[in-house]
């Protein structure tokens, strides 16, 4: 495996961001002129914002786009990465080459499109897509980047041509960005990747320029984007959208003939077609997913490796899953002996894997599902069985859950003979995907209220916070005291489904997703006492205060009352606008009525 660098493309026109991102941005613009070439002129601009800088709109959506192609003597090769400036380490860029192509036993040929992630390399500068986090604080959290992950989504094509010696064209078309929208990214590569393959690089280049005039990824608002003659109509989830519904605007009677594809969601896969096979056996996965037990997907492509993965860690959506995963894994992985290694026991990871050298070298892991072909709409493979792990010897082996795990709760017989009755009446998998969808999320909230309800309580009575003195602590979490809660307020008031509840939370209060869930959540706690306290600070007569304290003290409190509008700002804490304008007042009106020395002193201290 070798790398080349990337092919020489000329530069395109493009128009800057939305006016959200410019205050961000701005700050940044030296560092980013040299990486990025100097800002365009207005013309373009359509009143959105002003002096940004090429590529700003495009790494708003992708980090880089990256060819990868296979060379008889150098292996497979990233032949072009655009644009040029982007940066990928060499661990990067090797980590891409091999995930980018199908293991050589899966047999793919034709196109195939699968979806990858990997670990981004360490001490890695903050670019320009960190500046852009204002949005991620309005997303689900499910749907929030995470720093430390990149996320790869490959259009592959492999066609038999007698004029290369290998016999075959084989070459990856590789989107790369930190956003997980998994179904957005495979459309916008089905519009692009089979020209791109006729027309090569000129055409790449216009691709990217497109995407360049993007708006920003705003959560909430309904998008209009086009590329390449395609307009796609999107709109992005936010964290006040009720969960289970789709809120994007379809076309009305006044029929916007411009919009050429309109996309009910950007990330959910086809959950129906990814269960289809173990959808006797689905509550038992949401529980090891939940849990956060490693667990093993091996199937016959990245395809299918790539959409169960994601179909798992959707499952128990609106939680999000803390746990690592990668939606197709090899054994060229940079993390292949972390996460292989007989000497521990199994991290917390969902694998998706095709190669079968991982059916030797997994079989220490304590949940392995082998899925056949998935297939197409409308056919339903036979249902597999859990079987016990010493039956797994190869990838060869049938399909089935492969784990001695027992689940804590009953199987919910409702939803498989709904789903059954589905599959007889030849229901669409888009309205099977919709029944179990909404079956995973009425099983999650049932399980998460007592959660959310309990640590609720642990906040600290409003009458008990004082201008005068820090916000108060909030309460510990204590798990016994939690426990006893379920027992009048449990989740058998919200589902059907009998079974050892206890025991469940006992087990995940132990695991990474209730430690990465109850963090979310306190720090959202701690957020709103600060706004709390900066609530009832600006409802004090703080002029009145001054009369009564020494020059020193009130110095004191104007240096507070300025941090305390940097960490709001810093933090984005959940202040109402007009808070903060009314505490910007205040400290106005006491630089005022300190002496003139003091007052120039102390309006040249930070911006008020």
């Amino acid at each position: 495996m070798a790398l080349r660098g990337p092919a020489g493309l000329g530069p395109g026109s493009r128009r800057p961001l939305d006016e959200a991102v410019a205050g961000a941005v701005g700050r940044e613009a030296p560092a980013l002129l040299a990486a990025g070439g100097a800002p365009e002129d207005d013309e373009e601009d359509d009143g959105r914002g002003r002096g940004l800088l090429r590529w700003d709109g495009f790494s708003a959506w992708l980090h880089c786009v990256c060819v990868v192609g296979f060379d008889l003597e150098l292996g497979q090769a990233v032949e072009v990465i655009y644009p040029q400036h982007s940066k990928l380490t060499d661990k990067e860029k090797t980590n891409i080459c091999y995930l980018s192509f199908p293991d050589s036993n899966s047999g793919c040929l034709g196109d195939t499109q699968f979806c990858f992630r990997f670990r981004q390399s360490s001490g890695r500068r903050v670019s320009l897509h960190c500046l852009l986090d204002q949005f991620d604080k309005d997303l689900p959290v499910y749907l929030k980047k995470d720093p430390a992950y990149f996320y790869g989504y490959v259009y592959f094509r492999q066609v038999r041509d007698k004029t290369l010696k290998r016999g075959y064209f084989q070459k990856s078309l590789v989107l790369i960005s930190k956003l997980p929208y998994i179904h957005f990214f495979h459309t916008v590569l089905k519009q692009i990747a089979p020209e791109y393959f006729e027309k090569s690089e000129p055409y790449l280049e216009a691709a990217c320029n497109d995407v360049d005039r993007w708006p920003a990824p705003v959560p909430g608002k309904t998008l209009h984007l086009p590329i390449m003659g395609v307009v796609m109509k999107v709109r992005i989830p936010t964290c006040h959208d009720k969960p289970g519904t789709t809120q994007i605007v379809q076309l009305t009677q006044q029929a916007d003939t411009n919009i050429s594809v309109i996309l009910p969601t950007v990330h959910e896969v086809d959950i129906f077609r990814c269960f289809c096979p173990v959808f006797l056996h689905s509550q038992m996965l949401w529980e090891l997913v939940l849990l956060g037990e490693p667990l093993v997907v091996m199937a016959p492509s990245p395809s299918e490796s790539s959409e169960t993965v994601l179909a798992l860690v959707n499952c128990i959506s609106p939680l999000k899953y803390f746990s690592d995963f990668r939606p197709y894994f090899t054994i060229h992985d940079s993390e292949f002996k972390e996460y292989t290694t007989r000497t521990q026991a199994p991290p917390s990871v969902i694998l998706g894997v095709t190669n079968p050298f991982f059916a030797k070298t997994l079989q220490h892991w304590p949940h392995i599902i082998r899925i056949g072909d998935l297939k197409p709409t409308g056919e339903i493979p036979k249902q597999v069985k859990v079987k016990k792990l010493k039956n797994l010897k190869t990838l060869d082996s049938k399909p089935g859950v492969y784990t001695s795990y027992k689940p804590y709760l009953n199987r919910d017989e409702e939803i498989i003979k709904q789903l059954q009755k589905g599959v007889q009446q030849k229901r669409p998998s888009e309205a099977q995907s919709v029944i179990l969808r909404r079956y995973f999320l009425e099983l999650t909230q049932s399980f998460i209220i007592p959660l959310e309800r309990y640590v609720a309580s642990l906040m600290p009575l409003q009458k008990s916070i004082s201008p005068w003195k820090s916000p108060p602590q909030l309460r510990q979490f204590l798990p016994e005291e939690f426990m006893k809660t379920l027992e009048k307020t449990g989740p058998q008031l919200t589902s059907r489904i009998k079974g050892d509840w206890i025991g469940l939370y006992r087990h995940f209060l132990k695991s990474p997703n209730f430690d990465g869930w109850f963090k979310t959540r306190r720090k959202e706690m701690i957020q709103k006492l600060e706004a709390l306290h900066l609530e009832a600070l600006c409802e004090e007569d703080l002029l009145l205060w001054i009369q009564k304290h020494t020059e020193v003290e009130t110095v004191d409190l104007v240096l507070k009352l300025k941090n305390k509008l940097l960490q709001a700002d810093r933090e984005h804490l959940p202040v109402k606008p007009d808070t903060m304008e009314k505490l910007r007042t205040h400290i106005d009106a006491i630089i005022l009525a300190l002496p003139e020395d003091l007052q120039g002193i102390l309006l040249k201290t930070g911006m008020t």
